[in-house]
C-alpha cells in the first residue's frame, strides 16, 4: 500500500514538473525555428533529473497519505490488534523507503542521468554558448572557442588557483589551418583578457617570437570555465568517479564532484528520515482532528527541510562549515529530530 502511495504521488509530481518544465522550455525556444514537439522532447528528458531532486518530498508526502488512509479505514487499529506497536509499523516503512533509496540510487539515477545529458546536447544546438565548449581529460585541460572567422583551441596540464599551467593556444582559420601558436608557463584566465607569462609565439610562417608578458582575448574566463563544470546532474556515479580521477590529474577543484558524491550516499537515509518525520507526525493525530490541517503541516516541514538544506549548502560553499558536512548535516540534524520523535512515539 505504501510503494503504491508512493508510485501515485511520484506520477502527481511528474506530471507537475514536466508541465512548470514545458513553459520554460518553450519560452526559451520561442525565437528559434523549430518543431513543436522539440520543447516537448526536451522536457521529457529533462523531467527525471529534476523529479530525483523532489523525491525527498514526494517520500513525506507518500507517508502522510498512507496513514490517512489506514487510519481512515481503520486498518491502524487492525495492526496494533495484531500486536504490532507503532514503532513496528514505522521500521517496516522505514526499510522500505531505504530499499526504494537505493534502487532509486542504482537504477533511476544513472536513468535520469542519461536523458540529462541528451537534453544537454540537444539544447546546447539553441543556446548562443554552442560554439564554446571545455572538456577535462587525463590529457589536461582542453579549451575551443570560436571568435569570428577564428577557431581557437587551448590546451593546459594544470590548472592552479586562476592560472592555466604549460599551456598552448593554437588558432586556426574557418579552414581549420594553423595561423598562430602560443605557448606559455602559465595563463592568467581571471578575466577574459588572458594573461600570458614566459611565452613562445610562432606565426604560419614558422616566425618566432619570446615574450615575458602579453595578452590574448578570450570568451572564457575563469568563472565562466567553472560553471561549464558545475551541471553533474547528467553523468553517472561511475562518471563522477572517473571524472575526479581526471581532474585531480590537472590540479582541478573536486569539491562539486564530492558534494554530488555524497548527495548520492545520502539520498537513501535521507528518503528514510523523510518518511520517519512523516509517519511520527501522523502518528500524533488526534484522530478527531482535522487530518488536512497535519497534511499543511507536512508540506510546511517540506519548505523548511528545503531552506535547512539551502543554508546548509550555503555555509559549505562559503567554507563555514566542510563541504561533505554541509551534505550530511541536514540529514544528521532531521535524524536527531525524528529519533526524539521515535521515543514518543514508542511510549503510546
Amino acid at each position: 500500500m505504501f510503494f503504491k502511495k508512493v508510485i501515485i504521488i511520484s506520477s502527481i509530481f511528474f506530471a507537475l514538473v514536466f508541465i512548470m518544465n514545458l513553459i520554460e522550455e518553450i519560452t526559451f525556444l520561442k525565437n528559434s525555428d523549430n518543431n513543436f514537439y522539440l520543447p516537448i522532447l526536451l522536457t521529457f528528458l529533462n523531467t527525471p533529473a529534476l523529479l530525483y531532486e523532489v523525491f525527498p518530498f514526494i517520500f513525506l508526502i507518500s507517508t502522510q497519505f498512507f496513514f490517512i488512509e489506514i487510519i481512515e479505514s481503520k486498518e491502524l487499529f487492525t495492526l496494533k490488534g495484531f500486536g504490532l506497536s507503532n514503532l513496528d509499523i514505522l521500521k517496516f516503512l522505514s526499510f522500505i523507503s531505504f530499499f526504494l533509496g537505493i534502487i532509486i540510487v542504482i537504477f533511476f539515477i544513472a536513468f535520469s542521468s542519461i536523458l540529462k545529458n541528451q537534453y544537454l546536447l540537444i539544447k546546447n544546438n539553441y543556446s548562443n554558448d554552442n560554439k564554446y565548449l571545455a572538456v577535462i581529460t587525463e590529457n589536461g585541460l582542453w579549451i575551443r572557442d570560436i571568435m569570428g572567422d577564428k577557431i581557437t583551441i587551448v590546451n593546459a596540464d594544470k590548472i592552479m588557483g586562476e592560472f592555466l599551467l604549460n599551456a598552448s593556444i593554437t588558432e586556426f582559420n574557418n579552414r581549420f589551418q594553423v595561423q598562430k601558436n602560443s605557448i606559455a608557463e602559465k595563463i592568467n584566465i581571471v578575466d577574459k583578457d588572458w594573461i600570458l607569462y614566459n611565452a613562445t609565439i610562432s606565426d604560419k610562417d614558422n616566425n618566432t617570437e619570446r615574450l615575458r608578458k602579453t595578452t590574448f582575448f578570450s570568451n572564457f574566463d575563469l568563472d565562466k570555465i567553472n560553471s561549464l563544470f558545475s551541471n553533474l546532474s547528467s553523468l553517472t556515479f561511475f562518471e563522477l568517479i572517473k571524472l575526479k580521477k581526471d581532474y585531480k590529474l590537472i590540479g582541478y577543484s573536486t569539491n562539486d564532484i564530492d558534494i554530488q558524491i555524497h548527495k548520492i550516499y545520502s539520498f537513501p537515509f535521507l528518503l528514510t528520515i523523510m518518511t520517519l518525520i512523516s509517519g511520527i507526525l501522523m502518528m500524533n493525530i488526534k484522530y478527531q482532528k482535522n487530518i488536512m490541517l497535519h497534511i499543511f503541516i507536512g508540506i510546511f516541514l517540506s519548505v523548511i527541510i528545503y531552506y535547512i538544506s539551502h543554508f546548509s549548502a550555503l555555509l559549505g560553499s562559503n567554507n563555514r562549515i566542510p563541504l561533505i558536512l554541509s551534505v550530511w548535516f541536514p540529514v544528521l540534524i532531521l535524524t536527531i529530530i525524528s529519533s526524539v520523535g521515535l521515543v514518543r512515539i514508542n511510549e503510546k
